[in-house]
């Protein structure tokens, strides 16, 4: 549970919470390391998203349904780190935010390969592959607040039709048009 006391944590643990306090200074602290784990999962569980393959389709879906089913799976650990954003710092930012700006930069290499490969201009792909971000993380994070109303499929499928939107039109204003549903071909993508 998001709220969860550090009573409950050091139960769970097995330890006493004086004994808890023998690793970290302070619920701060604490805080930090679930943070930090949690970020480590987090990369870890999108770690073949970055190494796409398939139509820009299945690519775009693939990696929405990663991140979507990652977070349906620790909703909870989710919102304890979103709750603790300001107090669990991991480096000089909150583990959301480092994770969000990781995706962000995987993205951002990926855009940069494929239009240099393309021979499109590259300036697009910074700011799309934090729109992207943005959009799926705030969308996903609202879903969680009531799944019943979509399920998770149906918002893998809204998600991947909007990225794909998006990442078209910046695609063509920067004079590259893909087909969605082709195998995307480049020689530093796996086909």
């Amino acid at each position: 549970h998001p709220e969860v006391p550090v009573e409950r944590i050091a139960e769970h643990a097995g330890v006493g919470r004086t004994r808890l306090y023998k690793y970290f200074a302070d619920a701060t602290d604490l805080h930090g390391a679930i943070a930090e784990r949690a970020a480590t999962l987090i990369t870890a569980e999108l770690a073949p998203v970055w190494s796409p393959h398939g139509t820009p389709m299945q690519m775009i879906s693939t990696a929405i349904s990663t991140h979507v089913g990652w977070l349906a799976e620790h909703g909870h650990l989710y919102r304890h780190l979103t709750m603790h954003a300001l107090s669990a710092r991991v480096g000089s930012k909150d583990a959301i935010t480092d994770v969000k700006a990781a995706i962000a930069g995987h993205l951002t290499e990926l855009f940069r390969q494929v239009l240099h490969e393309l021979g499109g201009s590259e300036p697009v792909a910074e700011p799309l592959a934090h729109g992207i971000v943005g959009l799926v993380e705030s969308t996903t994070d609202r879903w969680l607040d009531a799944p019943e109303r979509m399920d998770r499929d149906q918002l893998t499928e809204l998600l991947t039709r909007w990225v794909w939107r998006l990442l078209d039109d910046a695609l063509r204003s920067a004079g590259v048009e893909l087909d969605p549903d082709e195998p995307l071909e480049l020689p530093g993508l796996p086909s």
